[in-house]
């Protein structure tokens, strides 16, 4: 009998020293799913992102991760300088005991998909401009084939046309191999564009989970019109203009 592979979370609260950080957070992410977590800088969504991801010790109540594999992209690439762009992506592949000729052809063939070209393949971190560094950063990430991909804002820093190439990559390849994600991010059109689900954690007085959005439109036939139309929507309700803190003074 095949397992369910899904990302549990129940009741996890966290802190740092005497500070809290997180309080009774709850929710669930199935296979093929996306949810994205979304609220203002400070309320603890990295924090919880990396207690998901087991990046740092659970305190308090229950995180169950069923997926087969993981893995994860930052909000900086995170690239080792001593290693070639070919180097970097096949880290995973090598950390599994993929035989390096296998490895540099799998490493090779994302690469080119994901809009590197031959002669980036030698180059070092230093040498690459910060979209470079976030396109290697994806396809080392996903050159595992992962079941669950968490994701710590990583368009952020990205100009328009290059998050749109990333994002309809990463959509493609949720499509395709019915990827899992969990990622954060501030931008309220972006978790519209790719989550199935918005959590909205608010900061005061404790970064908790006050509500949460459901999208049921296939995110490949979500247009700019259908984005628009739905920031707009959230953008009036009451929960996230008061996690946001969009009063009017």
């Amino acid at each position: 009998m095949e397992r369910i592979e899904q990302l549990l979370v129940k009741d996890v609260s966290h802190s740092f020293g005497f500070k809290e950080i997180l309080k009774n957070i709850n929710f669930k992410l199935e296979k093929g799913q996306v949810v994205s977590i979304v609220g203002p800088s400070g309320g603890g969504k990295t924090t919880l992102l990396h207690l998901c991801a087991k990046l740092l010790t659970l305190e308090e109540g229950k995180i169950k991760n069923s997926f087969k594999s993981s893995s994860f992209a930052f909000q900086e690439a995170r690239l080792l300088p001593w290693k070639n762009v070919l180097d970097n992506i096949a880290l995973g592949l090598k950390a599994n005991k993929i035989k390096k000729d296998k490895a540099q052809k799998l490493a090779k063939d994302i690469a080119l998909k994901f809009g590197l070209e031959e002669d980036d393949l030698d180059k070092f971190p230093k040498d690459l401009s910060g979209g470079m560094k976030q396109r290697v950063s994806f396809a080392r990430a996903l050159v595992v084939k992962p079941s669950l991909l968490f994701l710590d804002e990583p368009f952020s820093a990205l100009d328009i046309g290059l998050k749109k190439e990333l994002q309809s990559l990463l959509l493609k390849t949720i499509k395709e191999e019915k990827l899992s994600v969990l990622f954060i991010t501030h931008d309220l059109m972006e978790a519209i564009k790719l989550s199935d689900e918005i959590l909205v954690l608010k900061a005061e007085p404790v970064g908790h989970i006050v509500k949460s959005f459901k999208f049921d439109l296939e995110k490949e036939k979500r247009d700019d019109t259908f984005v628009y139309e739905q920031t707009a929507k959230l953008l009036k309700d009451e929960y996230i203009i008061n996690t946001f803190e969009l009063e009017l003074k």
